[in-house]
């Protein structure tokens, strides 16, 4: 017998961590330096060594020159040292700024971001197991007891792919549309999070779209629709479209790195994906298509070849 009390509670806890960590996450974002290799990071280092020794032999020419103006006139010594005190903490703040920057690597954000959705993905398993909710309840693994239309109930695996292929693809489209529009408002969703995960070989790539945005899209489904939507429906009997708006504007707050506007849109998309949800029944259909929504995106504005708008220190939030 499934404990529906426990599995809610966890799972709110679960999803209030979520949106916890995304906090923590967007102002490491406003803070961080994004580099695209390593080498990148020693040559920024080496640069900041050089400027360090270029301080310190400048420190060095004005001490001697202290030490002549104290023979002389003991009181022009004082302000000499003064000034040369704040010239050279001038000189050393950019620098130190510089290096109490943290430093991202694409691919660090790569198996960052797939290793902790993988582990909520876990998490959130573990908790539906110890609860003994069904994968049903998720919309795993045949009909949902609930939701979904009796013309899906016979879809086959790929049909729901297929299904789920073409919702990706006019979701997308219209995400790129309402940015196009906020753009010309001036108040277009904050894009330093996707310029920064952009990949710059094949490999980040490969790790992108067959690794990190596969994990994601399953994990945020299983969560947003899966759990908030179709197991609360189940095991509480509540209005599924009442369950809608509260997800998605959890998965829209969930978004917060992309901006105001990002958050809107996101709650709209996670609207919209719970639609398709509660209209098939069928997790498979909407991870797939949130999977096609990001690759989409990605291959869109992050492909080689295409300009991009952000900058290591630009991009407001």
């Amino acid at each position: 017998m499934p404990d529906w009390a426990t599995f809610a509670v966890a799972t709110v806890a679960l999803t209030l961590l979520l949106l916890f960590f995304t906090r923590r996450s967007r102002r490491l974002l406003e803070s961080a330096r994004f580099v695209d290799s390593r080498s990148e990071v020693s040559d920024g280092d080496r640069d900041s060594n050089r400027d360090r020794d270029r301080d310190t032999d400048r420190d060095s020419d004005t001490d001697r020159d202290s030490d002549t103006d104290r023979d002389s006139d003991t009181d022009r010594d004082s302000d000499t040292d003064r000034d040369s005190d704040t010239d050279r903490d001038s000189d050393l703040s950019p620098n130190a700024a510089r290096q109490n920057r943290p430093v991202l690597t694409t691919r660090l954000l790569l198996v960052n971001a797939t290793v902790s959705q993988a582990v909520a993905l876990t998490v959130l398993a573990a908790i539906a197991w110890w609860t003994a909710v069904p994968a049903s309840a998720f919309g795993i693994g045949g009909s949902h007891p609930t939701l979904g239309a009796p013309a899906v109930a016979s879809f086959g695996a790929a049909a729901l792919v297929a299904l789920g292929v073409g919702a990706g693809l006019a979701l997308a489209a219209g995400n790129e549309a309402v940015a196009r529009l906020g753009a010309r408002a001036g108040v277009a969703p904050s894009t330093r999070l996707r310029e920064a995960m952009s990949p710059t070989d094949v490999g980040e790539w490969a790790l992108l779209l067959g690794v990190a945005l596969p994990v994601v899209a399953v994990f945020e489904e299983a969560l947003f629709r899966g759990a908030l939507v179709g197991a609360f429906a189940v095991g509480f009997a509540l209005d599924p479209w009442l369950l809608v708006v509260g997800s998605s504007v959890a998965f829209g707050l969930g978004h917060g790195a992309q901006g105001r506007l990002g958050i809107a849109v996101a709650g709209g998309l996670g609207a919209a994906l719970a639609g398709l949800f509660v209209a098939t029944g069928s997790l498979l259909a909407v991870a797939v298509a949130h999977y096609v929504v990001n690759a989409a995106e990605f291959v869109a504005h992050e492909r080689p070849g295409t300009a991009r708008t952000g900058s290591e220190s630009g991009g407001g939030e």
